[in-house]
């Protein structure tokens, strides 16, 4: 059926901010399936709140909207935009959720909007547990026993019934939150609570536990002709009870018999069919008992899912795109397939290699949780390998993850020194690092059988890993060690590593086991004798991408990667792209020219460049993760883009950047480097504290401290002592110890130079105090509060900075306005994590222009040759950082200098304080649903800062609450308030007010806290209900601004096409 041209418009809700369980595969998901219905010739609309998303660009939709996800918001822009369609089913939970409320609140039906793809009355069946079982049971599919539960004490009474252990599963939720496995009554009465405070809809199922089983997913399409396809069968590496986001994760499926595939196959059509999914991507998940072979369904997501990205990187088939094509009235047997150019959709891909995912986790971040894995998700991104065994896949995703592992046969000295009994206990508990405790327990020789008994791994896994420590590496041909997973890191004699080395080839993802001629260059390497494509001859460059996600090197680094591929396609070089994540755009089949999905480890990206030969290498766009190669870059004789090692260099060495500050008059914080313990302790006496502690070479603040006492430092050193190779800072380098700036105003600037000019692309000032983490910061664009003369200063010095270091690309600069002098903190001679923002905001595309300039061009050139650079706009910008703390429920909310922040949103409007309630809203706070209410627990020091602004708060009328000591203070100023208890005393306490919703905001100046004091209580529940929490002057006034334009904000909506 051809597409319904009936249909003229169709609103795209998108995902929101980057969150655990809901990451950058849903600007995937989004990107391909804008531009697959733009291209058909419909009218887009796009709703997103997050800016680091190349689905926000505004080529990408006709009228693209980035305001917060909420109901009323999506509602004024329906009434605006009157499309005849919305398709729900591309923006993850969120739009799932989202369509859902505004179908129930009749806002579908008032405009004339039909739902694509799933009906109301489908999603609600797949989302709703009970109705799910009930649907699958009536066709004879197999499901758990399970009761479902619409309050409290029906969860109680269904947990007797059932029996330890069971299993919670909400309603309504991503990445299993709210999801666990419950052993006892104790756990139960903690648990189920959270299980209901998950689900939007207060609906839980609770149902038998399958601990232990093996779990297998289907990506699954579905056309309107009722044809349809499973386009990949993933198996879990983990059994049951570990989510299978934080899974490894293989394809296709290696332990399913023919036989026991097909009959899983057939169940996962008749799902869909059940469902009543009229077309799209499903994902459905069994679980399979490894004693007998039950079978179970387990749950179904009616949309394009986590694991979607990750099949169609895995197959090359583009489930989004034809999932939008399938939605507007598209068969799959009309749908050609882009890989080959020939087949159709409706074929069936087929893999004549192994996927191994591995996720990314950034336990080390949040120190108070325990790491053990269960069925909520707590991964922050993942890897994706190919190659054409399962071992040697493994190694590549080992070596991917970026932790300082070389593969399979890596001894971790973790476990080296552990007994029997220690080593045993890793393998038994499921966390990120228990499969290095299974590859020591196998180089000890212990039973494959009792590992597996351990571990609930099947079998067969263990096989193949014990294949790789069983072969003698003298007497084998490297080929088959290669196959085993070795790697030249594995080997001592050169010849065979030469061997290793010379046997590596390239092939194809071509999702047809060769069968067609492949369109695509997209390559993974492997072990043989023949490449399936040969390099070209044309002028080329090489992009090295920014690997898997991680708190403080996120989607904002794909998206610059995708911005300079695609500035180099527009300028006529071939652009080769270099990446292991299988969640990003950057790693789409048709982003660059060719596309190598490699572990960007030195061995891997050493030899697509001898294939490649480029012309340069660009090492600017992809964080940190580049700019570690760049000196093995420079030595093997390839030519790096724009500035160079020594720019790098001199920004990175203490000294060589001190000297050149000294020579630009430009003031830094006193400073010291310390290369050991003993030289950090003397350093920090020498500065005295305050004092702010960073570690080299490294991203988002990691292991970054404000050490402020003696006892606080000796904590810092007992963390060093303790940490893994991978959390220990020295192993970077030197730690930078500073001078910290209390009391300071902190300011971003993202620039680009060609050597000789320079364009300084946005100054953005941070509404927090000097202190927090720049990525976990409010920051303002333009700067709000900074007089017009340190706007020049700040400008001057930011030129003669990047002139002096003679940038040619991307430079981001990070000052402190302290007692109205400015002070450099620090400059990155690469792309930041700010730049898509200030892009997206201005209309000026910098990550573009700089691309060019890394190349040769002059900034003069771009501006005449070029529309990058042509862009203005008189809106303001707010960005804010969104945060885990719902995954991880033992830290404190505080900020700091590390980063913390998984995401961003961004507030758009014409005044301060209407772009800063946007922003609020879109991170969950809706200014104006609550009381007016303003809570006030301060310290002995800040009181007095404090004052004005509380009155400002009682002007509005507010109701001002205070903890007795606070309280006696407004009084001694002429400000009445409530005193409310502490959070265990009688009622009204600090927790009570919250909870009743009589507050809208929680001014608090936090100390050290722990989960037993009452600052971390009050701070943990504001953010649960909703409710802001500030901590300084600036951030209390910048409140009441968005408080006092709340009425203004639905009136203040335009597509970013005509904002700038």
């Amino acid at each position: 059926m051809p597409a319904n041209k009936e249909i003229k418009s169709i609103l795209i809700i998108g995902s929101g901010p980057i969150v655990i369980g809901q990451a950058c595969e849903f600007d995937y998901s989004g990107s391909q399936a804008a531009k697959a219905l733009k291209n058909e010739g419909y009218r887009i609309i796009l709703v997103n709140s997050n800016p680091a998303t190349i689905m926000t660009d505004p080529e990408m939709a006709d009228a693209t909207y980035i305001e917060p996800l909420t109901v009323t918001f999506l509602e004024r822009i329906i009434e605006k935009e009157q499309p005849d369609a919305v398709l729900p089913t591309l923006g993850g939970q969120t739009a799932l959720n989202l369509s859902m409320e505004l179908s129930a609140k009749g806002v579908f039906k008032k405009n004339n909007v039909r739902l694509l793809g799933a009906s109301a009355e489908a999603i609600e069946v797949a989302e709703n547990r009970w109705k799910f079982k009930e649907a699958m049971e009536e066709v004879g599919i197999q499901t758990l026993n399970a009761t479902y539960a619409r309050s409290f004490e029906e969860g109680l009474d269904a947990a007797k019934n059932i029996g330890y252990p069971l299993m919670l599963r909400p309603s309504f939720i991503l990445g299993g939150g709210g999801t666990s496995v419950v052993e006892n009554n104790t756990e139960l009465n903690i648990k189920l609570k959270d299980a209901f405070a998950a689900s939007p809809t207060q609906e839980v199922l609770i149902e038998e536990s399958v601990y232990g089983w093996k779990e297998f997913e289907l990506e699954v399409m579905r056309d309107s002709d009722g044809n349809g396809v499973i386009v990949c069968g993933i198996e879990n590496f983990d059994p049951m009870g570990v989510h299978t986001g934080d899974s490894i994760t293989v394809a296709p499926i290696q332990t399913l018999s023919d036989k026991e595939y097909q009959a899983m196959r057939d169940e996962a059509l008749l799902c869909l069919d059940t469902i009543g999914i009229a077309t799209g991507g499903s994902n459905v998940q069994f679980a399979v008992n490894p004693e007998n072979g039950e079978r179970r369904i387990i749950e179904m997501n009616p949309r394009v899912s986590r694991s979607s990205a990750l099949a169609s990187k895995a197959t090359g088939f583009p489930i989004a795109k034809f999932a939008a094509l399938l939605a507007v009235g598209y068969s799959l047997t009309e749908l050609k397939n882009d890989i080959t150019g020939s087949t159709p959709a409706s074929f069936e891909p087929v893999q004549d290699y192994v996927v191994v995912k591995i996720p990314r986790f950034d336990f080390p971040k949040f120190p108070s949780t325990d790491d053990v894995l269960g069925t909520s998700m707590q991964s922050v991104g993942e890897v994706m390998s190919i190659a054409s065994t399962f071992t040697e896949s493994l190694t590549k995703a080992i070596r991917s993850l970026e932790i300082g592992k070389t593969g399979i046969r890596n001894i971790d000295n973790r476990f080296i020194n552990l007994d029997k009994h220690q080593l045993q206990k890793e393998i038994h508990t499921p966390r990120p690092r228990r499969i290095f405790a299974i590859f020591e327990a196998i180089r000890r020789n212990w039973a494959i059988e009792d590992i597996a008994e351990f571990s609930k791994i099947d079998l067969w896994f263990l096989r193949e890993i014990e294949k790789s420590f069983g072969v003698n590496p003298e007497s084998t041909p490297s080929m088959i060690l290669k196959m085993f997973g070795w790697t030249d890191e594995d080997l001592d004699n050169k010849d065979s590593k030469k061997d290793l080395e010379n046997n590596r080839v390239y092939k194809l993802v071509d999702t047809c086991s060769a069968e067609f001629v492949s369109q695509t260059p997209y390559l993974y390497s492997t072990n043989g004798t023949t490449n399936d494509d040969t390099a070209s001859k044309q002028k080329k460059v090489v992009v090295i991408g920014s690997g898997p996600n991680r708190i403080g090197q996120g989607i904002e680094f794909d998206y610059c990667c995708v911005h300079g591929v695609s500035s180099l396609k527009e300028n006529g070089f071939e652009a080769i792209m270099i990446n292991s994540n299988p969640e990003t755009v950057s790693t789409d089949y048709d982003t660059a020219d060719k596309l190598y999905f490699e572990p960007l480890s030195w061995n891997e990206v050493r030899a697509v460049l001898v294939r490649e030969k480029p012309d340069s290498v660009i090492i600017q766009l992809g964080g940190q993760t580049p700019l570690k190669l760049a000196k093995k870059i420079s030595a093997a004789g390839f030519k790096i883009a724009g500035s160079s090692l020594e720019v790098i260099d001199s920004t990175e060495d203490r000294y060589l950047f001190q000297k050149l500050c000294v020579s630009q008059d430009i003031k830094q914080p006193l400073s010291k480097i310390a290369n050991n313990e003993n030289e950090l302790i003397n350093s920090v006496n020498e500065i005295g504290f305050p004092v702010l502690l960073r570690p080299s070479y490294v991203l988002g603040g990691r292991a970054m401290r404000v050490v402020k006492t003696k006892e606080e430092l000796e904590n810092y050193l007992d963390i060093l002592s303790s940490a893994d190779e991978d959390g220990n800072p020295f192993k970077s380098g030197p730690l930078l110890v500073d001078q910290f700036l209390t009391e300071a105003i902190e300011v971003d600037v993202d620039l680009i130079s060609d050597g000789k000019e320079v364009f300084i692309a946005g100054i953005l000032e941070h509404l927090e105090p000097a202190g927090v983490h720049s990525g976990d910061s409010t920051a303002v664009i333009p700067p709000y509060s900074i007089s017009k003369s340190m706007i020049k200063e700040i400008q001057d010095k930011s030129t003669k900075l990047a002139l002096g270091l003679n940038v040619k690309g991307l430079l981001n600069i990070q000052f402190a306005i302290k007692d109205n002098e400015l002070i450099i903190l620090e400059a990155n001679p690469r792309a930041s994590r700010t730049m898509p923002f200030v892009a997206k905001v201005t209309g000026n595309q910098i990550i573009k222009a700089g691309t060019l300039l890394m190349l040769g061009y002059t900034i003069e050139q771009i501006k005449s040759q070029t529309n990058y650079l042509k862009k203005s706009t008189k809106k303001i910008a707010i960005k804010k950082a969104i945060f885990p703390w719902s995954r991880f429920p033992a830290e404190d909310t505080m900020l700091g200098p590390e980063m913390k922040a998984t995401g961003e949103v961004l507030g758009i409007g014409k005044d301060f304080g209407t772009a800063l309630n946007k922003a609020y809203a879109a991170a969950g706070v809706e200014i104006g649903s609550k009381q007016k209410g303003v809570f006030v627990t301060l310290s002995d020091s800040e009181k007095p800062n404090f004052v004005e602004v509380i009155k400002k708060y009682a002007e509005l009328d507010f109701s001002i609450y205070a903890t007795e000591g606070t309280g006696r203070f407004l009084s001694k100023n002429n400000i009445d308030s409530i005193l409310v208890g502490r959070a265990d005393d009688e009622s009204p306490t600090s927790l009570t007010i919250i909870d009743d919703k009589l507050i809208s905001i929680v001014i608090n100046t936090p100390t050290f806290a722990n989960e037993y004091t009452d600052g971390w209580k009050i701070r943990r529940l504001s953010h649960k209900t909703g409710v802001a929490v500030v901590s300084s002057v600036r951030e209390a006034e910048a409140f009441v601004e968005a408080f006092i334009l709340q009425e203004k904000v639905l009136d203040d909506m335009e597509a970013i096409q005509n904002v700038s």
